[in-house]
């Protein structure tokens, strides 16, 4: 499963772009807003720090100026990914900026129904949004199963990727990856979350306290 980190903070980014881990960025436009910085500055650096997707979503809301708006952020760098809205203007946008070899993440899914014709629109990822399911009391991981479940029905005609997104928590990405999702957006603070353990804490402060009674160095 591929990592993608859900945020327009350039610190964050290169700082956990370095550890090797990160597949990709996402970013929307609340989370633009929040950096408080030039759209187009914020995506030209992030496209340099990363070299995998990087999700610039539209503003508009018919077709042709989000097709107008997908060109203009596909210019900023060859791994933009321009995201649509899952609406059927949004459908069409992605429609025909695919026919153009223009990445596109069809956002803000909610269903399975959904999830396919994001598909069949040719989408490059569909973005399910599972945490805003769970907070009203829905199964947001039952539909990343049926929206995977769906598309390994067809193997040789949807080539859309399952991103798993509105994420959580840690267990969020755990069960994503065993139900086989192609790729999980996480917030910075939950990507480190997944490797804290008071166990590995406590068992590091042993080992090094005996290690330390040996008066021993590997390197002198």
């Amino acid at each position: 499963m591929k990592f993608f980190i859900d945020t327009a903070d350039i610190d964050e980014i290169r700082e956990l772009a370095v550890t090797g881990l990160l597949d990709g960025v996402t970013t929307n436009p609340s989370l633009i807003a929040k950096s408080g910085r030039p759209l187009f500055d914020v995506l030209g650096e992030i496209c340099e720090a990363v070299e995998g997707p990087v999700s610039a979503e539209v503003t508009a809301t018919n077709v042709e100026s989000m097709i107008a708006e997908g060109h203009k952020l596909a210019q900023i760098a060859k791994n933009i990914t321009v995201k649509v809205p899952l609406t059927w203007d949004g459908l069409r946008a992605c429609r025909a900026l695919r026919a153009e070899s223009i990445q596109v993440n069809i956002t803000l899914c909610f269903t399975s129904a959904q999830a396919i014709l994001a598909a069949k629109a040719g989408a490059s990822f569909v973005s399910p949004f599972i945490g805003r399911l769970d907070d009203i009391s829905q199964n947001g991981m039952q539909l990343i199963q049926d929206i995977v479940q769906i598309y390994r029905q067809y193997p040789d005609s949807i080539q859309t990727e399952v991103l798993v997104a509105s994420v959580r928590h840690p267990l969020h990405a755990v069960e994503a990856a065993k139900l086989g999702a192609n790729v999980i957006t996480l917030p910075p603070k939950v990507l480190r979350q997944m490797i804290n353990h008071p166990f590995t804490d406590i068992g590091l402060k042993a080992f090094l306290e005996d290690w330390d009674k040996t008066g021993q160095k590997i390197i002198k």
